[in-house]
């Protein structure tokens, strides 16, 4: 069956995904794409058809000269000035294990708090285990389930670490506030024991 000729738009069009109420641009959400693709491809799992299509679409771009570059087929068009596209990959991934970080392992303390000691962990990681770490191609097993699987997936997406606290209050997602009227109310006994 002949591959119909796809638009060069078609990696550009894709319907923008919101984010903390913020668009994310076409090549963000292709970059998304092609970790989501790569990942599957080498853990052995099958491309759902959507992914299957988008990367025919974009390989036969490609190979077909449609577009001059891989990276202009894949949709991956940095802004001049910018960071590249890889760049932008890896502190994805950074800031995505620095939130889940925080999110397991700090959530009682405010946005200000969490990025402190998120921080002095960074600091502490670097100086210590991170200079035996980085010779590690996978999470070291013991980690798992602990404070360090997150800051070794931050400092191992190969971005820029340890970051500043005032960089990582802004990666950190807005704490919600319950209100007075969504909390569970508690019995109390005359002696003053909750139940």
């Amino acid at each position: 069956m002949p591959i119909s000729k796809p638009s060069v738009s078609a990696v550009q069009v894709r319907p923008g995904v919101r984010n903390r109420g913020q668009c994310i641009p076409a090549m963000l959400q292709n970059i998304g794409l092609l970790d989501e693709i790569s990942r599957r491809c080498v853990s052995g799992d099958a491309l759902d058809r959507d992914q299957a299509r988008w990367l025919g679409d974009a390989l036969h771009r490609f190979l077909t000269r449609q577009s001059p570059t891989i990276e202009e087929a894949f949709g991956l068009h940095s802004v001049r000035g910018g960071m590249s596209w890889r760049q932008e990959l890896l502190i994805r991934r950074r800031n995505a294990a620095l939130v889940e970080l925080a999110q397991r392992h700090f959530s009682n303390g405010s946005a200000t708090a969490q990025a402190k000691a998120i921080h002095t962990a960074c600091v502490r990681y670097a100086a210590s285990a991170w200079r035996f770490d980085r010779h590690c191609t996978v999470l070291p097993t013991a980690y798992s389930g602990l404070p360090q699987e997150f800051l070794w997936k931050a400092f191992a997406a190969g971005a820029p670490m340890p970051i500043s606290e005032r960089q990582l209050r802004n990666i950190l997602p807005p704490r919600v506030k319950v209100k007075a009227t969504d909390a569970v109310p508690t019995t109390c006994y005359r002696d003053g024991r909750r139940d």
